[in-house]
């Protein structure tokens, strides 16, 4: 009885230390040896993977959007350089943020406030009710929007509108660690669709929708600017068949701006299939004239933007569907001029969205491992629901051998 009872408390002490040691060691991946590249490969979290408040795990490789989580919403997905993962909880009705260049900060849409993926801590920063769309190259300002229509139309005596409830939008430049604030004058428009730095962060691209018949009929305008002020360089109107190709769409030697036009069905009458039919392609434009320049890209279909460049090659991102047509998936891929496409991350089916770092982009640093997440990357309440009960068995079971051998009778002389 004794030897059973000294190995149950052994076991018991060695079992509490494993617990220890796996709630405080990070979850090591084969990832670790490649920190600073991006995995080529992404896969499910866990039910119970910890947030990043949870358990910080540093700067991101990339960020995911995935409803395969126990949140069963949308949720972000963070991929830290050691190949840890962490979840990035999204409030109802949030959109997905933009991740800074360095892969250390998630800024959330609307509520302004900023994530630390090193720490764990969120604060606000900047005033509620930004769409951010880009980060400036050097990490220090964000450019967005924010909407000034009326939410409620109010009506006086004689049932005269009192207010405008479409009111032209701002175009802002924040910088989201000080919270300041400029207004960019980028002329009058309805809303605005999105936007892109220069390399050299001293001009931007904006688009949207000049006036709400525009918006309403998805035609838009494309004007570029010194955010610092001096008014529009050039603008020209994109229709309703060409787009701004992304917070990436400027071209890296600083001379081209690209663009997204389609082939299909047109406008806001379009069904989710004709939608997901159009045939896309990269055209760009001169950025010191806003003329037509250089050949046109075919890149396929189901593109939702360019998020960065290798060389003279496009980094697009593409959310397909899949053969069920139940899921979507997002993917990157690398666009050859003569068409051809070469994958370079995969997430999983499920996934709606893809975000990388522009450190990593600026290198193309491509091809990383595929890390797997650590099923002992949990928060504290999922050791404490299993550890607890086992070691409060264990303590129980100790304590009835004990008292077995204490009642039973002395060995005769």
């Amino acid at each position: 009885m004794r030897s059973i009872g000294g190995r149950l408390r052994r076991a018991t002490v060695v079992g509490l230390a494993l617990w220890l040691v796996a709630l405080s060691a990070p979850a090591a991946t084969a990832a670790g040896s490649a920190a600073g590249v991006v995995p080529s490969r992404v896969r499910d979290p866990w039910l119970w993977q910890a947030t990043v408040g949870q358990r910080p795990a540093g700067p991101a490789a990339l960020v995911f959007f995935t409803d395969r989580t126990r949140y069963f919403e949308s949720t972000g997905v963070l991929v830290a350089r050691d190949g840890a993962y962490r979840l990035i909880p999204i409030g109802i009705a949030e959109g997905h943020g933009l991740l800074s260049p360095d892969g250390r900060h998630y800024l959330r849409p609307q509520s302004g406030e900023l994530l630390d993926l090193t720490t764990g801590r969120q604060r606000r920063t900047v005033k509620p009710g930004l769409d951010p769309f880009a980060w400036s190259p050097d990490g220090r300002r964000v450019l967005g929007t924010r909407n000034n229509d009326d939410q409620v139309i109010s009506f006086g005596p004689d049932n005269q509108q009192l207010n405008d409830p479409e009111k032209p939008d701002d175009l802002l430049v924040v910088d989201p660690y000080q919270g300041t604030e400029q207004v960019v004058a980028a002329g009058t428009f309805a809303a605005h669709n999105g936007a892109a730095w220069s390399p050299g962060g001293d001009l931007v691209a904006v688009t949207g929708s000049p006036d709400v018949p525009a918006r309403v009929a998805d035609r838009q305008r494309l004007v570029v600017l010194d955010p610092a002020g001096g008014g529009p360089r050039w603008q020209i109107d994109l229709g309703d068949r060409r787009i701004l190709a992304g917070p990436a769409a400027w071209h890296p030697d600083g001379r081209r701006l690209a663009l997204l036009a389609f082939d299909g069905c047109a406008g806001p009458r379009c069904t989710s299939e004709e939608a997901a039919a159009r045939a896309w392609r990269v055209e760009f434009l001169d950025t010191a004239t806003g003329q037509a320049v250089g050949p046109a890209l075919p890149a396929g279909t189901s593109v939702s933007g360019i998020i960065g460049w290798r060389g003279e090659d496009p980094i697009l991102r593409y959310t397909s569907k899949t053969e069920q047509d139940t899921d979507r998936q997002a993917i990157l891929a690398a666009l050859s001029p003569d068409g051809g496409r070469e994958v370079l991350v995969t997430t999983p089916v499920g996934s709606t969205d893809l975000m990388v770092p522009g450190d990593l982009l600026s290198r193309a640093a491509f091809g990383g491992p595929e890390p797997r997440p650590s099923p002992f990357a949990a928060p504290l309440w999922v050791y404490l629901t299993l550890g607890v009960p086992t070691l409060l068995a264990a303590a129980l079971l100790a304590r009835r051998l004990r008292r077995r051998r204490s009642a039973a009778p002395a060995p005769s002389a």
